[in-house]
């Protein structure tokens, strides 16, 4: 059998395109155009880092220029058609695809007992059913209304107290869901409450095949263990078992994507790969900026081997061992990731500050790009409530 190859440009078009990154598509940005977006991505990572917008809004914001912070805040807290809950890490789920979370939640419940008695080190089980008891009685409850006081102030994730545990090992086994956040932090309620009922769970096959198909519709081309990832809701080894049949079935071709640097892997794809790549649009040559956590540049291996990017997130190596910065911004210009940037709001002045630009080697910053780059500066700043941009007097060396 000859594998077909797909090169370098057209995949990285088919990849933007699938991540909504093609064009600046119009529309409101908020209620069911908001929806459709966060429903063709699959979620949209929740991230607390407020350097200068949280990382779920910059990425709705890079997708629809006209989206506000409190149209997602409406989806969740007054539509009910988005929930919270984890993939990778916390993120916003059409509500739809509520019913194919049960066997993550089922997974978790199981996994996470044992491994956060041994990571918290202290008890938490005994407190399951009091905190049930006391979100049915007095309604959405949040960490501090557990917390007995009997502990130093937690530090972070690594330091809940057991009250805190308790709540985040309900919620992520199914009992309870996020009903807000208040300055981010999250009010939780009786699922039953908050969630729409479905009439029937879907058998594990089913979830299996949902959950790779749809994965795979989101990114174009995948290997088994990528298709796993996208959702973290089966292991590699069922994703390679659905791969397997649906190749026998021909509903999956292999086909080897070529990399930045010319080199070859393997992934799988529908039949049309190569007429749906050939049929991507290339995008627009306006320069965007990017979250750390966008799900474009979520796999950093990918996204390396896609468009030769390096790109690692900094923000728990020590300053003086930083390569770039704290919480540094990629830049998309057309199909290419161009360089990154560091900058801050600071909100009491209204202003964003802009310390350093790197490039990438091939994509120098000349006159041209340094424009097409401050005018993003002014709509990210504008979106972040900022009036003014301010320059470090190196923020640029090409």
């Amino acid at each position: 059998m000859v594998v077909p190859v797909l090169s370098n440009t057209p995949a990285r078009r088919l990849f933007l395109q699938k991540h909504l990154l093609s064009g600046l598509e119009p529309g409101t940005g908020r209620g069911d155009d908001l929806l459709s977006v966060i429903q063709r991505l699959g979620f949209v990572q929740i991230d607390s880092i407020n350097t200068v917008a949280r990382a779920h809004d910059l990425i709705l914001f890079s997708r629809r220029p006209s989206y506000r912070p409190r149209a997602l805040e409406l989806l969740l807290e007054r539509d009910r058609t988005v929930f919270e809950h984890w993939t990778h890490d916390a993120a916003l789920i059409p509500v739809a695809f509520r019913p194919y979370w049960t066997l993550k939640c089922t997974h978790d419940a199981a996994r996470l007992r044992d491994q956060w008695k041994r990571w918290q080190q202290h008890e938490f089980e005994h407190l399951l059913d009091q905190v049930i008891t006391r979100v049915t009685d007095e309604g959405p409850l949040c960490s501090a209304d557990l917390d007995d006081g009997s502990r130093r102030k937690s530090e972070g994730w690594w330091d809940w107290h057991p009250g805190k545990t308790a709540l985040e090992y309900l919620w992520r086994s199914g009992r309870l869901a996020v009903d807000r956040r208040v300055s981010f932090q999250k009010y939780y309620d009786l699922s039953e409450r908050i969630l729409p009922k479905t009439a029937l769970t879907p058998p594990d096959a089913d979830i299996i095949d949902w959950a790779c198909s749809n994965a795979l519709d989101r990114l174009g081309f995948a290997t088994p263990g990528e298709l796993a990832a996208f959702w973290d809701m089966i292991p590699p080894a069922t994703a390679k078992t659905w791969v397997d049949r649906a190749l026998r079935g021909g509903t999956l071709t292999p086909v080897d994507i070529e990399g930045h640097d010319g080199r070859l892997r393997r992934a799988f794809a529908r039949p049309d790969i190569l007429q749906t790549a050939q049929d991507a649009p290339a995008p627009p040559g306006k320069l965007r900026i990017l979250s750390p956590f966008d799900p474009a540049l979520r796999d950093r291996a990918r996204a390396e081997r896609l468009f030769g990017f390096h790109y690692r997130i900094e923000i728990f190596v020590p300053a003086a061992k930083r390569r770039y910065g704290y919480y540094v911004f990629p830049l998309l210009e057309g199909d290419r990731l161009v360089g990154r940037i560091d900058m801050k709001t600071d909100r009491a002045n209204a202003t964003l500050n802009v310390t350093r630009l790197w490039p990438e080697p091939a994509s120098p910053f000349g006159k041209g790009r340094i424009a097409r780059l401050i005018a993003e500066l002014d709509r990210v700043a504008r979106f972040a409530g900022c009036t003014t941009i301010q320059f470090a007097p190196d923020w640029h060396h090409s």
